[in-house]
Parts: structure tokens; C-alpha cells; sequence
């Protein structure tokens, strides 16, 4: 589970950077850019958290 987890974050955060240069290429509207934006912040907002979270240690 938390395999699959990471692998969902690293999409979104890829869907954050790459359409950055995809539009400064001149590869990808701006519009497709905002909306592939939005979509890469919702899945590494939503999937990190959990994978990223340290357990306490017993007392």
C-alpha cells in the first residue's frame, strides 16, 4: 500500500514540474498547463501525507 502511495505522489509531483517546461517549450497551452497543475497538487496533497507520516515509538 504505501508503495502504491508513492508511486501516486511522484505522478502528481511530476504533473507539477514537467508542464512547466512543456509550456516554456512551447509544447502545451497555458490552459492544459493550469489544468495539469491542478491535478498534480491534488494527488501529491492527497497521497503524501499518508506515506510521509513517522509513527511515535512506543512508550
Amino acid at each position: 500500500m504505501r508503495t502504491l502511495l508513492k508511486l501516486i505522489s511522484f505522478a502528481g509531483l511530476g504533473l507539477t514540474v514537467v508542464p512547466s517546461f512543456l509550456v516554456f517549450a512551447g509544447r502545451i497551452a497555458w490552459a492544459t498547463h493550469a489544468a495539469l497543475m491542478l491535478v498534480g497538487t491534488v494527488l501529491w496533497f492527497g497521497s503524501a501525507p499518508f506515506w510521509m507520516l513517522k509513527t511515535k515509538p512506543h512508550e
